[in-house]
């Protein structure tokens, strides 16, 4: 079986997928940008103090959850370096 290559995708363009400036609802963390527009918690581009179109990865350091909570979102791409 081969592996799937993700689509790279900057800051910059990560940043548009907000749930503000297109319909996209993305968000990063440890280099893999999930799409979360199908999580209500998420549904208007942001949970709680945090924003979509942003990498999370610090920011998970303060959330009362682990990474775990990343496994029920599909990763749609890898935020370049």
């Amino acid at each position: 079986m081969t592996e799937q290559v993700l689509p790279e995708y900057t800051k910059n363009q990560l940043a548009l997928r907000n749930g503000q400036d297109r319909e996209e609802i993305w968000i990063a963390y440890e280099g893999n940008i999930y799409d979360v527009k199908k999580s209500r918690l998420w549904s208007r581009g942001n949970h709680y103090e945090h924003w979509a179109g942003q990498d999370l990865t610090e920011e998970l350091k303060d959330a009362p959850h682990t990474e775990y909570v990343f496994d029920k979102f599909q990763i749609i791409g890898r935020l370049k370096k």
